[in-house]
């Protein structure tokens, strides 16, 4: 992703940044004291919720970050006595379980999601039943210094805190893993760990019990829970392969869509034969470059995959006349990248004796002598950028470097490969005014484009009779 881009600071700070300031604000008084059954409240119903729907979505890592929260807490309150003092089992757990909590969410947050399938769930509840038995075996009535790796001296200690240095230290590199998961993966579970975290450190500085301590440890469950609901929605409304909204997104921006607006129906050329030849795994890094080509598309339009190898751009408050210059630009940008298949190789349709099948061979859907295909379209000769030379044996969307036909089956298909997309463009107009109307309007234009050769734009205006009014005067 765009790294500091305007769209990743927003994913960052929403909503878990906002909730944890407005909890600041609220718990410290900026709107008069809250009472101790309202923050009681808060609390359990927000871990409720919180471990209900980490359930209901199968979010093994949510569930178990919950379970820390949680656990942390109950264990601070049962070994203070509801109250943190100099010495004692109390501040040896503060010590153990500052430590413990950013050491658990960086596990957590690294653990592959495999949802709640019970070999799953061994390895972290075997973390945490272990970690519950160290904490209970430090804090046991009479003891009164925590162990001495908790508190090595050699790191001295910070003025202001509670804290101690060891423990500051894994809340900065637990810190530093979960921002840099979410600048990498941009996720909503990733920022949503992050502030949570930083709810949970704020509980601790606070002394970790308390009406105060309580709330935070409360907010820090709510952030765990919006990101939950924060990624549902990303789900829903994105496409996972490609990042781009998908088709739910897309029906929502039809809704409030106003004259004039132009469609764009984009297609990438020849991708069935792309994924016969070359396997689906170099199928889908396709989509994802031309996904990453489409979403800087100019001239205000917004881009989203629909289905398969089909893409739609809504260009509000423009005409086709507008946009059609910036299509065009988009489809030379496209063709002009070059493209690296990496991990695989390219599939051959053999004989029994192994050896690749001869280039005047045809298959279901090969061109002819003639340049027709048997399902009777027409394949045209292509200019392959680095021979030079014009082929109809391989397809606009499927150009690579030519070599030996005796070459061995073995080799990766790390070769630069060129796609090229069909585009179909369309506006309202007398007779078409529906948003429906007109993107059937941009798919007969998309379906002119591919009869007339592929990797072309074609308008929907294209063909239209125009009208001209008798001067009788």
């Amino acid at each position: 992703m765009d790294l500091w881009s305007s769209k990743t600071l927003k994913s960052l700070v929403l909503p878990g940044g906002i909730l944890l300031l407005a909890a600041s604000v609220v718990f410290r008084g900026g709107f008069g004291p809250i009472p101790a059954t309202a923050t009681n409240f808060y609390y359990f119903a927000v871990f409720a919720a919180g471990l209900l729907l980490a359930w209901r979505f199968h979010s093994s890592r949510l569930l178990f970050s919950f379970l820390t929260l949680l656990l942390a807490h109950r264990a601070l309150d049962f070994f203070s006595a509801s109250r943190i003092t100099a010495a004692g089992p109390g501040r040896i757990a503060l010590a153990a379980i500052a430590f413990l909590v950013p050491l658990n969410f960086i596990a957590f947050s690294v653990f592959r999601e495999w949802g709640l399938a019970i070999p799953a769930l061994f390895p972290r509840l075997g973390l945490l039943f272990f970690e519950s038995v160290f904490v209970a075996i430090i804090c046991r009535p009479g003891e009164t210094t925590a162990p001495a790796f908790l508190r090595p001296g050699f790191l001295g200690s910070i003025l202001g805190t509670r804290l101690p240095t060891l423990a500051l230290l894994a809340f900065a590199a637990a810190f530093v893993v979960l921002l840099l998961r979410f600048l990498l993966q941009g996720k909503p579970t990733e920022s949503g760990m992050l502030w949570s975290l930083a709810a949970a450190f704020l509980s601790l500085q606070a002394g970790g019990v308390g009406p105060i301590a309580t709330a935070y440890w409360a907010t820090a469950g709510l952030i765990l829970a919006s990101s939950i609901i924060e990624n549902s929605y990303l789900l829903a409304y994105h496409d996972e392969l490609t990042t781009l909204p998908a088709r739910r997104a897309f029906n929502d921006a039809l809704l409030g869509l106003e004259d004039p607006y132009a469609v764009a129906v984009v297609d990438i050329d020849h991708f069935k034969k792309f994924n016969d030849t070359y396997g689906h795994e170099t199928g889908d890094q396709v989509l994802r470059l031309v996904a990453a080509k489409l979403a800087g598309v100019t001239g205000g339009g917004r881009a989203y995959r629909v289905g398969g190898e089909e893409f739609n751009i809504l260009f509000p408050g423009k005409s086709v006349k507008d946009v059609q210059p910036h299509l065009e630009l988009l489809r030379s940008v496209i063709e002009a990248s070059d493209f690296q298949v990496r991990g695989g190789q390219e599939r051959r349709r053999q004989t029994g004796s192994q050896q690749p099948r001869h280039q005047n061979d045809r298959i279901k859907g090969d061109s002819g002598p003639d340049g027709r295909r048997e399902d009777g379209r027409q394949d045209l000769p292509v200019r392959d950028r680095r021979s030079g030379d014009r082929r109809s044996e391989t397809p606009p969307a499927v150009r690579r470097k030519a070599r030996s036909p005796r070459a061995s089956l073995a080799e990766t298909a790390d070769h630069p490969l060129s796609v090229t997309v069909s585009i179909g463009v369309a506006q309202p107009d007398g007779k078409a005014r529906a948003p429906e109307q007109v993107i059937q309007a941009a798919d007969k234009a998309l379906y002119r484009a591919k009869q007339s050769g592929r990797n072309r734009v074609e308008s929907d205006i294209a063909l239209r009779p125009v009208k001209f009014r008798r001067n009788i005067a």
